[in-house]
């Protein structure tokens, strides 16, 4: 064979233009390097059996079994006939059937005791599983006496499959493409890991691992390429990190230091609390930062409620002592105005520079947000340009064009996974020299997701609540098991009301005509009997159920993201205010919304979303002095993922134990930032919770290498490698969180 694929190479090159399709459209795998990386789910072995009982139903499913009997019956009285097979493996029985001219062919194949692997979708025929028209290939049908005894201790790869391309097929063109590979000595081939590394640690060679992951003699062979390539994950990706850092100290910046006496000191001054040990530990890595002549690259993530807006606040107020200005950019609306609002609080008459009554140190905060009215927003333009306003919170719109800063010196971006590299950059790149940034997630995460994802940046955590914060008790609701339990939530809402405080009600969806063209109700009414197809509860529905129902008489209000800008401020300014008894919302009030006042939530149809936003939306009660509630009301059988999940949240306050329990479930793909950027994840092998150890000292070794060689001048195949697996449009993803 004299064409040798590079990992490059396109798969039609190399398989065909059919088969190199249908890999594309159902697999995402389009090149050689794609392919070998598509390594096998599992191994299954001569000898152990596939547990039929547990195969999933409605799922497409790979087993290995062996056939007990296959007859041949006739219905439609005597003028169709069917083929039955009876599979076995010990602890279940599954059953093929066929019909139609094939099935005398499939007869001859399918013959008693010969054991094979059968592909399809199970599905249930009188209570016994079934695969109707499977896909299937015998084992071992044409070996000797030697190559059945080899093939009786082979380990067979089971692959991620799909029903138009089964696990055997793949397996088929990755045998082919390993052919290639050795007939020319996998002359091809890049190793990405400096030879220096990969022999210190004991490390296999590139072409072995592959061989080794896909044709394994032993489970050993196994665990030794799964070393290697976890490797390879880990350290492409750490350099990757490794050097943006780097070139992050190489670029300018102006170091800002605060004015003894100025304006941070005189907020200081005035706070009425003093700052937890965490604020202060922190906000002195911060000045840190801001005092040096690089610009600071800080992640500070941090428990729902630990303070993150104060310590970015002080930042904000050292940068305005020093002469810069600083931004806040934050993902909606109601969380600009939330920011704005609480800081021109905080700051009192130090938030009125240059006007009648404010502080001689003050300086101006303004808002800016895209559906501002024009005055307003020609005004804040203003203060902008010409240095007036040392403080801006604002969306989206202070990205665009025509928003121009005096100079700009720090950028804060709240809840970064909301906002794309390319917002983040558009922003610093209105600084005259590249601006300080710090960037803020209340969504706990672990170690070594912060590695991975947020690599680039320092990170800061705080942990500690401040004083004055009060326990929340979760419990979840069974609405449909138990009715009872929801009307006795709804009493507990009112009874949190009679004494004083407020409560919020969430739900998954808004539910106008806009909202549900098509009539959600019926649909609801329809689907009663199977929560999973019902639509989500809407906030205008249950807003007017409960204001009718068992909260009448109290003052309810909605709030969501379709309402006027003006509105939603409008709400969010009486219920903070004590004139709202109970908000019905969607999410938009899940991140920064603080009233202290508010003590009970109910969460509708709670299972509907994720561990970490349960997490967050708890966050808003239990802010004040008095306890906080949080009910996670769901329709879920008691027995389902979903239900479990719900669980978890209740078990916990401690939002980095759930954040390992939502990437468990949810596990890296969706986390490293694949739902933000369109790209699939490049981690196959690497689990970024189980590896840490491997992560750890990937990231070690790639800054050594990245500070000895910058530009991997000397490690030309790690350059190659990292093109290939990190292209520009995947290195971005990387950024996004």
């Amino acid at each position: 064979m004299d064409f040798v694929p590079a990992l490059d190479e396109p798969l039609k090159k190399t398989l065909g233009g059919t088969t190199a399709k249908v890999m594309a459209e159902h697999l995402d795998l389009h090149t050689v390097g794609d392919l070998l990386h598509h390594y096998p789910r599992r191994y299954a072995e001569r000898g152990e059996l596939t547990q039929l009982a547990d195969l999933p139903l409605d799922e497409h499913a790979t087993v290995v079994a062996q056939v007990a009997d296959a007859r041949v019956l006739r219905f439609n009285n005597g003028k169709g006939q069917r083929l039955e097979v009876t599979l076995t493996d010990g602890s279940g029985r599954l059953q093929l059937v066929f019909f139609g001219k094939s099935i005398y062919h499939h007869q001859k194949e399918l013959l008693p005791g010969r054991r094979g692997m059968f592909s399809g979708k199970v599905g249930m025929f009188r209570n016994i599983r079934q695969l109707s028209h499977p896909a299937y290939e015998m084992l071992g049908k044409d070996s000797g006496a030697d190559a059945v005894e080899a093939w009786a201790n082979q380990l067979i790869p089971l692959y991620p499959a799909c029903a138009q391309m089964e696990s055997w097929k793949i397996a088929k063109t990755i045998d082919l493409v390993l052919a290639s590979m050795e007939a020319t000595g996998w002359q091809e081939i890049a190793d990405p890991l400096p030879p220096a590394l990969r022999e210190g640690r004991g490390l296999t060679d590139l072409p072995d691992a592959f061989r080794k992951v896909h044709r394994p003699r032993t489970k050993a062979d196994i665990a030794e390429a799964r070393d290697r390539l976890k490797w390879d994950e880990a350290f492409v990706l750490q350099v990757a990190l490794a050097r943006r850092r780097f070139a992050d100290t190489q670029l300018p910046a102006i170091a800002r230091r605060p004015v003894p006496g100025g304006l941070l000191d005189a907020f200081d001054a005035k706070l009425p609390f003093t700052l937890t040990d965490g604020q202060q530990k922190v906000s002195k890595e911060i000045f840190d930062d801001l005092a040096t002549e690089h610009p600071m690259h800080r992640l500070l993530q941090g428990e729902v409620g630990s303070g993150k807006t104060m310590v970015a606040l002080r930042a904000m107020l050292a940068v305005a002592d020093a002469g810069g200005q600083a931004a806040m950019l934050a993902p909606t609306e109601v969380l600009a105005q939330q920011h704005h609002r609480s800081i021109t609080e905080m700051m009192g008459e130090l938030a009125e520079g240059g006007m009648l009554g404010g502080a001689e140190q003050g300086t101006k905060v303004v808002l800016l947000t895209g559906s501002m009215g024009m005055p307003a927003r020609r005004q804040a333009l203003l203060d902008l340009v010409t240095g007036e306003a040392g403080i801006v919170i604002g969306t989206h719109a202070l990205i665009e064009d025509k928003v121009q800063f005096h100079d700009l010196g720090l950028v804060v971006v709240d809840e970064q996974h909301r906002f794309g590299v390319e917002q983040r950059d558009a922003l610093r790149s209105k600084g005259k020299q590249p601006p300080h940034l710090l960037v803020m997630t209340a969504t706990p995460i672990p170690r070594t997701v912060a590695m991975t994802v947020f690599g680039d940046l320092e990170t800061s955590v705080l942990d500690q609540l401040p004083a004055g914060r009060s326990p929340i008790a979760t419990h979840v609701v069974p609405a449909k098991d138990k009715p009872h339990f929801l009307a006795r939530a709804w009493e507990r809402v009112r009874e949190e009301v009679e004494n004083g405080h407020q409560a919020y009600v969430v739900c998954p969806r808004i539910g106008d005509d806009e909202d549900d063209p098509k009539g959600g109700r019926k649909k609801a009414a329809a689907a009663d009997e199977d929560p999973e197809k019902r639509p989500p509860l809407a906030v205008l529905e249950i807003a007017e159920q409960i204001a009718a129902g068992p909260l009448k008489g109290l003052r309810v209000e909605v709030l969501h993201g379709r309402m006027q800008p003006d509105d939603k401020d409008d709400v969010m300014r009486r219920f903070s205010a004590g004139e709202v008894d109970v908000l019905v919302a969607t999410t938009v009030i899940e991140v920064g919304v603080n009233v202290p006042n508010a003590t009970a939530m109910v969460i509708m149809d709670a299972d509907r979303f994720g561990v970490s936003q349960l997490h967050q939306l708890r966050g808003r009660v239990g802010r004040g002095s008095a306890p906080g509630l949080c009910l996670l009301v769901s329709e879920m059988h008691e027995a389902s993922p979903a239900r479990a999940r719900l669980s978890a949240v209740a078990a916990t306050l401690d939002g980095f134990e759930l954040s390992r329990i939502d990437l468990e479930q949810r596990r890296e793909g969706d986390v490293l930032g694949q739902a933000q950027s369109g790209v699939r994840s490049s981690l196959r092998m690497l689990a970024v919770i189980d590896d840490e150890e491997v992560i750890v000292a990937a990231r070690e070794e790639a800054v050594a290498v990245v500070n000895d060689d910058p530009e991997l001048r000397r490690l030309p195949e790690l350059r190659t490698a990292l093109d290939a697996l990190l292209d520009k449009e995947r290195e971005q993803y990387l950024d996004k969180g």
